[in-house]
């Protein structure tokens, strides 16, 4: 997908199919409420588990603030060279096709604007496993884990609910009005172009912000 000419958007309100199975294909779909029933608690979890720590309020923080930074990289990398990986075999087009590409071809489809749990959650436990080899293992500091990862958790949720906001509130002022444009200008002008939703940072670091955004 390089083009916004090469896009066939869909503004239908019925989904694109994406599994024969009625079991497979439920899971394909999702409230932006159950990102947040399901997430909140174990950020709060990972923060209570910070603050019984033996690190301090400022460490707590920064350790929070890390975590944020670390997802800010996590999206743009994760948006831009997975989810708009360049196919190569059928199997890997489906495959996109399944993880990202449904969504640029029927962008404002409710349900299928945040990460459903079966992705989400493997891919949290893959990021904790992270986390525990740099932290606990490599720099013998475990302690770091908890108010970072709960940072992770909450530059994630800011992400899924801002990339649905996107799609779906007004976001008329401020920040949030260069927001949305920002992202709709990736779905409808340059879908090689602008990968972060919650942030241009990374976008501008690595050249992939274009000079009029």
């Amino acid at each position: 997908m390089s083009s916004a000419a090469e896009l066939n958007i869909i503004h239908d309100e019925e989904p694109i199919r994406l599994f024969k199975s009625d079991f497979l294909e439920f899971f394909t779909h999702i409230h932006p409420a159950v990102v947040l029933i399901i997430w909140v608690p174990v950020m709060l979890v990972f923060l209570a588990l910070a603050i019984r720590s033996d690190l301090g309020a400022g460490q707590i923080i920064l350790g929070i603030l890390l975590g944020v930074f670390l997802w800010t990289l996590t999206e743009y990398a994760v948006h831009r060279f997975i989810f708009h990986f360049k196919p190569r075999t059928d199997w890997q087009e489906k495959v996109i096709f399944l993880f990202h590409e449904n969504h640029h071809v029927q962008p404002q489809l409710k349900t299928r604007l945040v990460m459903p749990p079966a992705a989400s959650i493997p891919m949290a436990l893959i990021f904790f496993a992270l986390f525990y080899l740099v932290f606990a293992v490599l720099l013998g500091a475990a302690a770091w884990i908890a108010p970072t990862f709960a940072g992770f958790i909450a530059g994630y949720l800011f992400y899924d609910m801002t990339h649905y906001a996107t799609h779906h509130f007004p976001m008329r002022r401020g920040v949030w009005k260069y927001l949305k444009r920002y992202h709709m200008q990736h779905h409808y002008k340059t879908p090689d172009r602008r990968f972060g939703v919650s942030s241009p940072l990374w976008d501008v670091v690595f050249g992939t912000k274009p000079a009029d955004a």
